[in-house]
């Protein structure tokens, strides 16, 4: 399985400060070198991390892949089609939201999306739908003829976090309950049936199936087992686990789980 690391993080700790230090553009080297196979980066409308000057450098200079999330803002494409990143990733976005809190509503109106999209082919960028993980989605991404689609892992982040670690919803994407811990191995097991069976259907209907959010160093084996996603992107527990045992080595750890 393929590794995007999303080095998101390192601009938030210099943003902490609004100094130079430290300088996503310092990943770009480390992260090759451990081996990983994308980087990804997020351009929000409120730069509250990664800089336009950042996704011009890594974009230009990184040895690996990248993998660009963004907004359907206007503001943020001109920009995407003028700097051509390998893939962008179209994702929803709230000012007030700590982290992406779900997939992209592609139900509806989809008009704008459908420019989008267009536009960025139109600029030799493969283009990526952010998801939730249902069926409806995945047929839509399919007739949008986008190139990839990511399910947003959130849900079952959450579930995994209650059932092992005791710890309270952290992606808002469950309601406000004490569940029994039998009841959460069930939803659990159905949360990962339906990513099996998702990812399954995107590759009949030929697309590329990545994951990410919420992925960390305890829950991610049981992703990394489903054989039709190729791809997950991860960044926030790597960039954690990098403060004490430094990137590299938190790079080699994370690809030594997703091996199968």
């Amino acid at each position: 399985m393929k590794l995007g690391v999303n080095i998101d993080h390192i601009a938030v700790l210099r943003e902490a400060r609004k100094i130079a230090d430290p300088n996503p553009m310092d990943a770009l080297g480390i992260v090759k070198r451990a081996g990983a196979d994308q980087i990804t980066i997020h351009l929000r409308e409120d730069r509250r991390h990664i800089q336009d000057s950042d996704a011009t450098d890594i974009i230009k200079h990184s040895p690996l892949p990248v993998n660009l999330e963004c907004a359907m803002a206007p503001e943020i494409i001109d920009i995407v089609c003028e700097l051509k990143p390998h893939r962008v990733t179209l994702v929803p976005e709230k000012r007030e939201e700590v982290t992406t809190e779900g997939g992209l509503n592609i139900l509806g109106d989809n008009s704008k999306l459908q420019e989008t999209i267009q536009r960025l082919q139109h600029h030799e960028i493969e283009v990526s739908l952010f998801i939730d993980p249902t069926i409806e989605s995945v047929e839509m991404s399919k007739k949008l003829n986008v190139e990839w689609i990511e399910f947003h892992t959130g849900k079952y982040a959450n579930i995994y976090a209650m059932l092992f670690s005791g710890l309270d919803k952290t992606h808002h994407t469950l309601p406000e309950l004490e569940l029994p811990r039998k009841e959460l191995a069930e939803m659990l097991e159905e949360e990962l049936t339906n990513l099996r069976v998702l990812s399954c259907d995107a590759m009949e209907m030929e697309l590329r199936v990545a994951a990410g959010h919420g992925l960390n160093y305890q829950n991610v084996e049981a992703i990394a087992e489903i054989e039709t996603i190729e791809e997950l992107n991860i960044g926030q527990s790597i960039i954690a686990r990098s403060v004490w045992i430094g990137l590299e080595q938190a790079i080699l750890d994370m690809k030594g789980l997703l091996i199968r």
